[in-house]
């Protein structure tokens, strides 16, 4: 071999790996990348709760449901912030309706089917209503209900969520509707007995309800300086019933009372001239309209009616303490509203705003049904 040959083959050696150390260096680069991807992404393993629907279901209906029942109806009443009367009619109407075809996703939910994905006998619709009315009568957590209803927190949100479609499309055609003529007729008949105010239609007033996941964006556009959080704002017009006549619920931005009144459509009827007729005499003048009775910060409108701030003589002093005694009929409404859902107490969990409309209009409309079925209703 000549010398030129001898130097090729050294050239070419330069560039021969050994093949047990090139194995070494790529053993040692998959353990790297392992190492890397584990400390990163931890992976966490699927979990399977084996829960008894069955079990939970049949509980459920002795303690409640069964002929002779383990609870008496007030336990009911008091665990469920309704009677059992009316807690069955919800479920019937929810399960019977059919007035949609294709019945809509939020219906179907509520339909039992034969099991669920692992073959397991699927949540009946007490099971599913029972974890609805709880959230909203206690602001429950769905992990406080799990081992009761055995259920698990995906499933109790999307009841709740389904639940209040249901109601309100079920009813807030009935139960938030606008008053009728002889809505009115009895109103201001009962409100000239109670109250002394000829012409009356309600007390008018406004509600915050704190919002706790608020996204960071909007926190600036839902928070107002003296309460410091995320509100959102309810107007309501309450009879001396307590029935709410009107409920407005979600406009953005920092609001008070009056934002909310601009925005609102409590008046819409009267500028179109469709409102219902309500003549009465006052000091010698005749009126056609009626009004409501509303704090100091509203505007000196012909259909509000304020007290005065500072009376300097003894019927002046008289107007004011009758007004603000009749006032309180809305302040008892909201007390008894959250009172009766203890989630309007609470700070809204939803990140949604539209399923947080959703929770308080079902809370109204709800809060109605139980003022018409304990025979307390004027309009009835």
């Amino acid at each position: 071999m000549s010398s030129s040959d001898e130097d090729s083959v050294a050239n070419i050696q330069k560039f021969v790996v050994d093949p047990q150390m090139l194995q070494t260096f790529v053993d040692f680069l998959e353990n790297e990348e392992q190492g890397a991807e584990s400390s990163m992404v931890p992976r966490i393993p699927r979990r399977t709760i084996h829960r008894n629907h069955v079990e939970a279901a049949t509980r459920l209906w002795n303690h409640y449901f069964a002929p002779e029942p383990v609870y008496p109806d007030d336990y009911f009443r008091r665990r469920f912030r309704m009677p059992k009367e009316l807690f069955l009619r919800l479920c019937r109407g929810i399960h019977h309706f059919n007035s949609i075809q294709p019945l809509p996703a939020h219906f179907q939910f509520f339909q039992q089917g034969p099991s669920d994905c692992a073959g397991r006998p699927a949540f009946n619709i007490f099971q599913k209503l029972t974890s609805a009315i709880r959230q909203l009568a206690y602001a429950a957590h769905p992990d406080q209900l799990d081992e009761y209803l055995e259920m698990g927190r995906q499933t109790s949100y999307d009841c709740l969520d389904n639940f209040c479609k249901c109601i309100y499309q079920l009813y807030h055609e009935e139960y938030l509707r606008r008053p009728t003529q002889e809505d009115v007729e009895r109103l201001t008949a009962k409100h000239l007995e109670v109250h002394g105010f000829p012409g009356m239609l309600g007390s008018l007033d406004c509600m915050h309800w704190g919002w706790r996941n608020c996204p960071v964006a909007w926190q600036g556009h839902y928070t107002r300086g003296d309460k410091g959080h995320p509100t959102i704002m309810l107007e309501a017009v309450a009879s001396y019933d307590l029935w709410l006549w009107h409920a407005y619920f979600g406009p953005a931005g920092s609001n008070n009372d009056i934002n909310v009144l601009n925005e609102s459509d409590l008046f819409d009827d009267l500028l179109q001239d469709n409102a219902p007729q309500v003549p009465f005499v006052a000091n010698g003048e005749n009126f056609t309209k009626g009004y409501y009775l509303a704090d100091g910060i509203y505007p000196d409108w012909a259909t509000i009616v304020k007290s005065f701030k500072c009376p300097m003589d003894p019927k002046t002093s008289k107007f004011k303490r009758y007004q603000e005694a009749a006032r309180k009929d809305v302040e008892r409404a909201f007390g008894v509203l959250q009172g009766r859902w203890e989630i309007i107490q609470q700070h809204a969990r939803p990140y949604s705003v539209n399923k947080i409309k959703r929770i308080m209009y079902t809370c109204v409309i709800l809060y109605n049904m139980i003022v018409e079925f304990n025979g307390r209703a004027i309009s009835i």
